[in-house]
């Protein structure tokens, strides 16, 4: 695994305007560079919030820190974020969010283009550059023009992690997008769906992809930052990282692997599957096996739950598949001295299954791993009849492990 850094505080500006089609959003290529895990992508202006962000306060018009800090759930430093959005849009597309002394957008496109050249390249020096020009022109940064519309932090496991938040913006008037040349080398208008068309051929990330599909529910730039400014609460996102056939993705936690991912995987090594597959042996925990496979169109999950003898029970949650029974037996890393199954089962209901360190409770539902507090069954039960607290965790005869 490459190794780590420390997270870092981001923040990203989705420009908005309106087309002939509807609602278009700017994305911009970003230039080919080795190490760079975005290298090549379509993305959104921005990029790290840096100390001195906080210079640009006295620039910015409201919301002040404390307001914006509000906003952005802080205890402080919430404008620096906003403050960060302008600079980096700026610096990445040649968009400033500002205003003149006589409070009226800042119209770039009047000046020369030489002018507007060195303009850029003084500010890329930094936050310090910005506040000079802004205080020499008479500018004030609008961050008031900027709404609040998402929170994202980037999977545990990857080598650069980013804990970002978005905003969105009206494209600022009498102004043209303009890569750096740099960084970005490249710059689109373009419709949500159209800009996730792969036949478009954009190389998306996990999180433009995400964004721009739920950019493209809104009809109109309007309606969008209505919509950004009406929610109280913006919820942290952290996808995870898991295998599929392809290889190791992004899974979002709408996916039903989620929550078994977080489980087995909290550091994003890349152990854990976001797919399941005929003949599958995957580890759920020290003490747990899970085996799958096909039948009748079906996947179809069996388990192994072991203690310290290493003696083990084989929970077959479907019943009646020797195949799959023969899976799990070849699987066991002991011997299996008890075969628990959905059909016909030898023990009762309340007796405890001694499995060395960790206890099995037969349940008229199914079995109860007590130190994991994981229910075996083959559905998920409607009242487990349990005392709250006894399960967190449902391994069912399909799909992934369920948080209760």
């Amino acid at each position: 695994m490459a190794p780590r850094r420390p997270i870092r505080f981001a923040a990203t500006l989705i420009v908005l305007r309106d087309g002939a089609a509807g609602l278009e959003v700017l994305m911009l290529r970003r230039a080919e560079e080795e190490g760079d895990q975005n290298s090549g992508a379509s993305v959104f202006p921005g990029g790290g919030v840096d100390p001195q962000d906080r210079l640009l306060h006295a620039c910015c018009d409201a919301p002040d820190d404390a307001a914006a800090s509000q906003r952005l759930a802080l205890p402080e430093g919430g404008l620096d974020f906003y403050a960060a959005a302008i600079r980096e849009c700026f610096e990445e597309a040649g968009l400033l969010f500002a205003s003149g002394a006589d409070g009226r957008p800042v119209a770039l496109d009047a000046l020369p283009d030489a002018e507007l050249a060195a303009l850029r390249a003084t500010t890329e020096e930094g936050a310090a550059s910005l506040r000079g020009l802004c205080a020499e022109r008479g500018w004030r940064l609008a961050a008031d023009r900027l709404a609040y519309f998402a929170h994202w932090l980037t999977p545990p496991g990857m080598p650069r992690r980013f804990d970002t938040r978005f905003f969105v913006a009206l494209a600022p008037q009498r102004q043209q997008a303009r890569p750096d040349g740099r960084e970005t080398v490249e710059h689109f208008w373009l419709r949500p769906a159209e800009a996730l068309d792969p036949a478009r051929g954009l190389r998306l990330m996990n999180v433009q992809r995400r964004v721009l599909q739920q950019l493209a529910a809104f009809d109109s730039a309007e309606a969008c930052m209505a919509h950004a400014r009406g929610l109280p609460q913006i919820p942290l996102v952290m996808p995870r990282r898991a295998l599929a056939a392809d290889g190791l993705r992004a899974v979002n936690p709408d996916e039903p692997a989620y929550a078994e991912i977080a489980r087995i995987d909290p550091e994003g090594e890349g152990h854990g599957r976001c797919e399941l597959d005929d003949g599958l042996v995957m580890s759920l925990s020290p003490r747990v096996l899970r085996a799958t496979v096909r039948r009748g169109g079906q996947l179809v999950n069996g388990y192994l739950v072991g203690g310290e003898r290493n003696e083990w029970a084989l929970i077959d949650v479907d019943g009646g598949d020797e195949r799959h029974r023969a899976l799990l037996l070849s699987s066991a890393p002991g011997p299996v001295r008890w075969v628990l199954s959905a059909h016909g089962m030898p023990t009762a209901p309340g007796e405890r299954i001694d499995l060395g360190g960790c206890r099995l409770r037969v349940l008229r539902q199914g079995w109860l791993l007590e130190e994991e507090r994981m229910l075996f069954a083959a559905e998920a039960p409607s009242a487990p009849g349990l005392a709250a607290g006894e399960v967190e965790w449902l391994a069912l005869r399909s799909g992934f492990l369920l948080r209760v």
